[in-house]
């Protein structure tokens, strides 16, 4: 997710797709909007490792059941604690340097001093993973199977000037291919879109010629750089097509630098799609690749 991709040669029905997404009630929400509300919490040498109660949503053996460092003061996803009171996706991202580890679980809740917990994937940060990543047929927090963390932009990022990677996109299910997936995916959730519809894990990048001074500011345009070099990464079935991280623990603040609606104006005809291998059947059959 860290390539150049402005160059990379196109999908053979790239023009296909986003004009069918396009017609076809285009991005979630209607628009190219921006989600701030997922955190990256850091671990430290005295940060406690929980283990969990598994719930419906961790899956075998996609999933690992290994205790999860829960540092103090965090918060889950959307929420200002650990508890998943609104019934939202809930992630609980932790980056813990003492074993190199990035821990991302799904649906993560802390009730009564016990922890539960859907599908976590603990991704080894020493380890450049293959286009099979945790394994074929193998969710982790996001439908796709890609970790999360790295495709998140954050305010200190666009305060610099520079997005040096793919940002993690998402669209509503029924507007996503059912039934396959590419890869670096290795993995799709519950896409119910026809045969003309971006398939889970295709990359995305804005068209070389979309006019930057369009945007209504610079933080605006950072992000649309990014998106012309790097792309963006269709990673999980949702709403809100583009994902930030949350500035708990950034040094810029969001406010004042970048808002939810300031790329509603770019449209999906103005991407285009990179090649990417022959679609996958999606069978669900997981084989982990080693942890």
């Amino acid at each position: 997710m860290y390539q150049d991709v402005s160059a990379a040669p196109l999908a053979t029905d790239s023009e296909r797709i986003t004009g069918w997404l396009e017609e076809n009630g285009g991005f979630g929400l209607g628009r190219l909007q921006i989600d701030f509300s997922i955190t990256v919490l850091e671990a430290t040498a005295s940060t406690p490792l929980r283990a969990f109660v598994p719930t419906e949503d961790f899956y075998s053996p996609d999933c690992d059941a290994v205790e999860v460092p829960l540092p103090p003061g965090g918060a889950l996803e959307g929420e200002s604690d650990y508890a998943c009171s609104t019934d939202g996706d809930c992630h609980l991202i932790v980056v813990d340097r003492r074993v190199n580890r990035l821990f991302e679980m799904w649906r993560a809740n802390l009730d009564g001093g016990t922890l539960f917990g859907g599908c976590l994937a603990a991704w080894d940060m020493t380890r450049v993973y293959s286009t099979q990543g945790r394994g074929e047929q193998c969710t982790s927090a996001d439908a796709a199977g890609f970790p999360i963390a790295p495709l998140l932009f954050t305010a200190d990022e666009v305060a610099g000037g520079e997005i040096a990677h793919a940002i993690r996109f998402i669209l509503p299910n029924e507007r996503i291919r059912a039934g396959v997936y590419v890869h670096p995916a290795t993995h799709a959730g519950a896409p119910d879109g026809p045969a003309s519809a971006p398939i889970y894990g295709s990359r995305w990048r804005l068209r070389g010629d979309y006019d930057l001074a369009s945007l209504p500011n610079d933080g605006a345009r950072v992000v649309a750089r990014a998106l012309m070099r790097y792309g963006m990464a269709l990673a999980d079935g949702g709403n809100v097509a583009l994902t930030a991280q949350d500035d708990r623990t950034s040094t810029a603040r969001w406010g004042g630098l970048l808002g939810a609606r300031d790329l509603e104006s770019i449209q999906p005809r103005d991407f285009e799609i990179v090649a990417a291998g022959p679609p996958i059947p999606l069978t669900y059959d997981c084989v982990r690749t080693p942890y």
